[in-house]
C-alpha cells in the first residue's frame, strides 16, 4: 500500500483517499460498539508516529503533503481518529485495524514468509474468490495477478499476510514474460480464470489461435513456463462447446524443469455451486491439469478428481437465498441520484456497526468461519427511479419483466420479449440465481425478495459466499463487477481441499 509521497495519478489518490476513509470509518465504528465518543485531538509526535505505522506517510516531514492531499475535515477526523486509538488500542481494535496497518500487516507478512504450505499463483485474480477459498484450505499465495488496478487493491487490502509486490497489477504477457523477477520459490499450483470471446469462430480455428483469446494463450504459456504440478481453471460454461480444444491444448505442453520434460493430463466438467454450500445456482465449466509424474505418483487422471469433489459435496447442504440474507440490516433505496457513496442510516454504509453476530445460521457460520464479524462493509443500498421503485413494490417473487403486475410501466413494454428478465425478483426459498458483472449496470435482475430495491454489494459477496469482512475497495458499480466476476469462496475452498491431497 502506498504511502502519501508515491502516489502517481489521480487513481492513485482516490485509492489513497479511500485508504483514510477506511481507517477513520473502522475507528469511529470501534467507537460507537463501545460507545464512546471520540475527541477532538491535535497532531503530536505520538500521532505522527502511529501514521507512519499505518502507511500513510514514511516520514514525519511528510505530514504537510498528507495534510494537502486530504481535505481539512479528512485530515482533522484521522487525526482525532489516531489519537483516539492511541488512548483506547487493545488486541481486539488492533484485529480491526490489521488489513489497513502497515505495522500489523509486517508481522503477518513475517510469518506468512516462513509458513510451509502448498504454493499457488492466482492469475486474472479479481478480488480474489478463488485465492479466498485456496487461503481457507491451507494454501499459500506466490503471485496473484490482475489488469484491474480496483481488483488489486481490494486483494492487497484482504490479504494483509502478502507483501505488496506478491500482488501485481497490470497485463499478463508483460509477467509471464519477465516470470523470475515475481516469483522466487516453487509453485505447486497455478490457477485462474482468463477470458475468452473469440468462442464464435472456435469452430474454424483452433480456440488458442484466435487472438481474441490471447489472455488465454498466455495462461497456458504460464502453465508451461512454471511447470506446476496441477492446473485449476475457471470459465463460463458457453466455452463448454470448444472444451476439447482446451484439453487438447494442455496436452501439447511441453513443460521444462530441472532437466526434465513434463507434460500435463487434463480434462473439464461443468459444476454447480449450489452443491457446494453455496447460496446460489452457478454453473461454471473447471478444468483439472495433473502433471504426468504426479498423475503416476498417485495412479490418478482428472476424471478422478472430479469424481472424488462430486463425492465430497454428498453431504453438503443446498441453502437458499434466505440463509444468505439473514442477520443484515433492511435498507431503504435512495430517492435521490449520487447518493451511493454518501453514508445514511436508511439506506446503508460502506462500514457499519454490525448488529448482528454473523453466525444467525449454517450458512453464515459457514461462510464466517464461526467468527463474530463485528462491522458489515459494503450494505448499501443502489438508486431506484420512480419508475423502478414502483415496479419493486409490484413484483411478487418469482416474477419478471412478462408480470400482469407490471403493465403499463415496463419501459420495455414492446421488446418485453428480449427484456424479460431485465427485472425481477428475487425468490427467498431457493438459491440465488446467479450473480453476475453485470449488477454493474443496473442490478434490476437481482431484486430483494421482500425489501422494496435491489441487492447490496455485500448481500451480493454473501451470495458469492465471501466472508462479511471482506471489503470490497473501489467506486460503488465497481464493487458489483468485483463481486459478480469472483469464483465463490466455499467452492474453491473444496475443490482446494480435494487437490491438496496430491502435493
Amino acid at each position: 500500500m502506498k504511502a502519501v509521497t508515491n502516489l502517481q495519478g489521480k487513481d492513485d489518490r482516490a485509492f489513497f483517499v479511500e485508504r483514510v476513509d477506511i481507517y477513520n470509518r473502522l475507528v469511529q465504528c470501534y467507537a460507537a460498539k463501545i460507545q464512546k465518543a471520540i475527541p477532538d485531538a491535535y497532531l503530536s509526535d505520538d500521532i505522527t508516529k502511529e501514521i507512519i505505522n499505518i502507511g500513510f506517510i514514511s516520514q514525519a516531514k511528510e505530514i504537510g503533503l498528507l495534510k494537502d492531499t486530504l481535505d481539512k475535515d479528512r485530515f482533522d477526523t484521522l487525526i482525532s481518529c489516531v489519537g483516539f486509538y492511541l488512548v483506547n488500542r487493545n488486541d481486539a481494535l488492533d484485529a480491526i485495524l490489521t488489513n489497513i496497518r502497515d505495522a500489523s500487516r509486517k508481522v503477518l507478512q513475517k510469518k506468512e514468509k516462513v509458513r510451509r504450505a502448498p504454493t499457488f499463483v492466482d492469475f486474472f485474480c479479481g478480488a480474489g474468490g478463488l485465492s479466498c477459498g485456496f487461503r481457507q484450505a491451507g494454501f499459500k499465495v506466490v503471485l496473484a495477478n490482475d489488469i484491474q488496478d480496483v481488483c488489486c487493491e481490494t486483494y492487497r487490502y484482504n490479504h494483509p499476510e502478502l507483501p505488496d509486490d506478491t500482488v501485481v497489477q497490470g497485463d499478463i504477457k508483460a509477467i509471464i514474460n519477465n516470470l523470475e523477477e515475481y516469483i522466487k520459490q516453487p509453485v505447486d499450483m497455478v490457477v485462474g480464470g482468463p477470458p475468452c470471446q473469440g468462442f464464435s469462430s472456435a469452430n474454424q480455428q483452433r480456440i488458442i489461435d484466435d487472438p481474441r483469446n490471447e489472455l488465454y494463450k498466455y495462461f497456458v504459456k504460464a502453465v508451461e513456463k512454471i511447470c506446476p504440478k496441477l492446473v485449476v481453471m475457471e470459465n463460463v460454461r458457453g466455452m463448454l462447446p470448444y472444451a476439447n480444444q482446451v484439453v487438447e491444448d494442455y496436452h501439447n505442453i511441453r513443460a521444462q524443469k530441472n532437466g526434465k520434460t513434463y507434460h500435463y493430463l487434463a480434462a473439464y466438467k461443468l459444476l454447480n455451486s449450489e452443491n457446494f454450500n453455496v447460496a446460489q445456482t452457478r454453473v461454471r465449466l473447471i478444468y483439472v491439469a495433473i502433471r504426468n509424474d504426479v498423475a503416476e505418483q498417485y495412479s490418478i487422471r482428472p476424471e478422478d478428481i472430479y469424481a472424488e469433489i462430486e463425492k465430497s459435496t454428498e453431504k453438503n447442504r443446498v441453502f437458499n437465498l434466505s440463509a444468505a440474507l439473514e442477520g443484515i440490516k433492511p435498507l431503504e433505496s435512495p430517492r435521490i441520484k449520487h447518493l451511493t457513496d454518501i453514508d445514511d442510516e436508511k439506506t446503508g454504509k460502506k462500514i457499519d456497526v454490525n448488529q448482528y453476530s454473523g453466525n444467525e445460521n449454517a450458512y453464515l457460520r459457514l461462510i464466517n468461519s464461526n467468527r463474530d464479524i463485528p462491522f458489515v462493509f459494503n450494505h448499501k443500498a443502489r438508486y431506484a427511479s420512480p419508475t423502478n421503485f414502483e415496479i419493486f413494490s409490484r413484483l411478487q417473487q418469482g416474477e419478471d419483466g412478462t408480470s400482469a403486475s407490471i403493465v403499463g410501466i415496463m419501459p420495455y413494454e414492446r421488446r418485453k420479449d428480449i427484456f424479460k428478465d431485465k427485472y425481477y425478483r428475487l425468490i427467498a426459498d431457493k438459491p440465488c440465481r446467479t450473480i453476475t458483472a453485470h449488477l454493474r449496470m443496473d442490478c434490476l435482475s437481482h431484486i430483494h425478495p421482500t425489501q422494496v430495491r435491489t441487492i447490496t454489494p455485500r448481500e451480493a459477496a454473501r451470495v458469492q459466499s465471501f466472508p462479511d469482512d471482506y471489503l470490497f475497495i473501489g467506486a460503488y458499480l465497481k464493487t458489483y463487477m468485483q463481486i459478480g466476476n469472483a469464483v465463490p469462496v466455499l467452492m474453491a475452498k473444496q475443490i482446494a481441499t480435494i487437490l491438496k491431497k496430491y502435493i
